[in-house]
């Protein structure tokens, strides 16, 4: 129903967000990674799954489109329901889960609180193919500000940031960033991240 929520950041828990736009303010789920990535922000956009239950309608917020891909694909799993699936993403970033999946990571998996040996092997079995796709469209979607992002890395590590430091700050700008923002524009905003 919904595809995102974007205004201004009302209130920030490690589990929820609350969005006000128009006047509205929309309760939304989120993982810890949203969480980080929100920090500091006034404003931000939400990529939403929508949950409509007898008893309730539920919204969980993504920072990224395959944030909320792998949600998807994960609540699809028998036996994962969608705080199990907000749990693995608050215990992974995108790009680890991807990877235990392809590396078929059992232990990995486990580690997270409420996943078992069981639950872990039919993630695998059911989602390996799956996000393995993923993974290819993520990469297509993070090429549209590549350059851009690889000249304001630079700039930031050769002002003295850490490389992991700067790509989280830049990471940060691109989401709230015009789509054709400048390097120095990206460099300026992050910098005041930083």
């Amino acid at each position: 129903m919904y595809e995102y929520i974007e205004g201004k950041l009302a209130d920030l828990n490690p589990d929820h967000a609350v969005i006000d736009t128009g006047g509205v303010g929309y309760f939304i789920n989120i993982s810890v990674n949203t969480f980080s990535a929100l920090k500091g922000l006034p404003e931000c956009r939400l990529f939403i799954h929508h949950i409509v239950r007898e008893d309730a309608e539920l919204l969980f917020g993504f920072d990224s489109k395959e944030e909320r891909m792998i949600f998807r694909a994960l609540i699809a799993v028998s036996g994962i329901g969608a705080n199990t699936a907000r749990l693995v993403l608050s215990s992974m970033t995108p790009g680890e889960f991807v990877m235990a999946m392809s590396t078929e990571d059992v232990n990995a998996l486990q580690k997270i609180k409420g996943i078992g040996a069981k639950s872990a092997q039919r993630m695998i079995v059911e989602l390996k193919d799956k996000v393995s796709k993923l993974e290819i469209s993520g990469e297509n979607v993070a090429t549209v500000h590549n350059t851009s992002q690889n000249e304001a890395l630079s700039a930031l590590t050769a002002l003295g940031f850490s490389k992991a430091v700067a790509e989280k700050a830049v990471q940060r700008v691109l989401k709230v960033a015009e789509r054709d923002a400048s390097v120095e524009t990206i460099v300026k905003e992050a910098l005041k991240i930083l």
